[in-house]
């Protein structure tokens, strides 16, 4: 239950016994003396109540009313009002007060309308946090595409960790898309707002690590002309992604630590330390413990790194997710491009379906451009390999029912028709490959 409420009000001693009153019965109270103290202060989705006097020097209870009703139409408003302004206020409810009390109120008639007005502000927030988190689903569908189990998961595991400060490591192989998850994980969070930097710690030079992540003062080496912020430093309330980066030096690695553990750097020639708030997420192919157990990686900074762990499965563990992305890649470059893509023939899906994908999303996304380009591709002609006939079959059958449940909206009936199956047919083979008809309602 919230409890937050701010009283507003020119009379200290108004002020003083309403906090006694309030404070003894469990409310979090913060007390202004003028309406102009209040709106500057206000936090956006003040998680409260506000209890205003009517008349006070300056700003009035009315006209703060009207500031917080432009701001925040659905945050409670009580009035104080003197026994001459219950017509004030009456017409102030009208216009969106929530109630008012007339002086002199008792403590029983106040934490009556408080707790009320309190029960309303709680639901219309649980409304707004449960409407944002349907919009934030439905956009993290259309960034990371995929229908199979382990995206579902995994897009649920975004969503989550998103909004808590902890360091995250992604596993997966290359071409899999793990800076496009790391980008979501910051997007859809607090820090969306801030910087995000990404690094690819193959691609620096060990001569050039310590400057690129550090930055450095002017003379610190030669050749260092003046003063350079670091990818770090620069990052300084946002996100830091660092792929490959199982490839960081071992000298940098214990530095990172560092800067993990104390939220501050030096750089390079300098001797004063600068304080830095970072959320760190990094990539790695290779587990980064047997790195560890190698000697090729620091085991302290390993576990750092690993408060969370996001696994991506490659394409040729999801084959059912692959004609929906590659539809979602020719589009894009078809409409880059300004031209129509050539249809997608069953034979080409076979070989879209059988290929394995080495190269995974990014070998696939290449594929689908050349396709739109009309250059063809030799994966869309590949012959069966990698997995059984039975195993493809079943990737091609998911796949024909997920598109059938799209299409039909979750309405079985359409389903059954469309692939003339019978009731319990469609049960068995929706129950074998977890899908559930919910998921699909009021889908396009």
């Amino acid at each position: 239950m919230l409890n937050s409420v701010i009283v507003v009000d020119d009379e200290a001693s108004i002020r003083a016994a309403v906090e006694q009153w309030l404070s003894l019965s469990g409310f979090n109270v913060q007390l202004f003396e003028r309406a102009e103290e209040c709106l500057a202060q206000l936090p956006a989705h003040f998680p409260g109540v506000i209890l205003s006097d009517v008349r006070m020097p300056g700003m009035s209870g009315l006209q703060l009313l009207d500031r917080l009703q432009q701001a925040d139409p659905d945050l409670p408003v009580i009035l104080l009002t003197g026994h001459g302004d219950v017509p004030m206020a009456v017409e102030a409810m009208r216009n969106g007060a929530y109630d008012f009390l007339e002086k002199p109120f008792t403590p029983q008639h106040l934490m009556g309308s408080l707790r009320r007005a309190l029960e309303k502000r709680q639901l219309v927030l649980e409304n707004r946090r449960l409407h944002e988190q349907a919009d934030l689903k439905a956009q993290l569908e259309n960034t990371l595409l995929g229908m199979s189990q382990g995206l579902q998961q995994l897009r649920r595991q975004v969503l989550e960790l998103a909004s808590l400060p902890v360091n995250v490591l992604i596993r997966g192989e290359t071409g899999s898309g793990k800076e496009r998850v790391a980008r979501c994980l910051h997007d859809f969070g607090p820090r969306a707002d801030k910087p995000f930097v990404a690094l690819n710690c193959a691609a620096i030079p060990e001569t050039l690590f310590e400057a690129e992540l550090f930055g450095h003062e002017s003379g610190a080496f030669t050749g260092a002309q003046g003063k350079r912020i670091g990818k770090l430093e620069y990052a300084n309330g946002g996100t830091v992604f660092l792929d490959e980066i199982e490839s960081m030096p071992l000298a940098q690695q214990a530095k990172l630590l560092r800067v993990i553990q104390e939220q501050k750097l030096e750089r390079l020639g300098a001797n004063q330390s600068i304080a830095v708030d970072l959320r760190i997420i990094a990539a790695t192919k290779p587990d980064l413990l047997e790195e560890a157990r190698a000697g090729r990686f620091r085991e302290d900074l390993a576990y750092r790194l690993n408060v969370a762990e996001l696994r991506l499965a490659p394409l040729r563990e999801r084959r059912e997710d692959i004609p929906l992305l590659f539809e979602h890649f020719a589009r894009a470059a078809s409409e880059r491009l300004g031209r129509n893509a050539p249809s997608l023939g069953g034979v080409q899906l076979a070989g879209l379906l059988a290929h394995d994908w080495p190269g995974n999303v990014r070998e696939l996304a290449n594929a689908a451009e050349r396709h739109a380009l009309g250059l063809g591709s030799p994966n869309l002609e590949s012959l069966p390999g990698g997995e059984s006939l039975s195993e493809q079959m079943e990737a091609f059958e998911a796949q024909c029912l997920r598109a059938a449940l799209r299409q039909h909206k979750g309405e079985i009936k359409g389903v059954m028709e469309a692939l003339q199956l019978p009731r319990r047919t469609l049960n068995e083979k929706m129950q074998r490959h977890g899908l559930v008809r919910e998921d699909f309602l009021g889908s396009e």
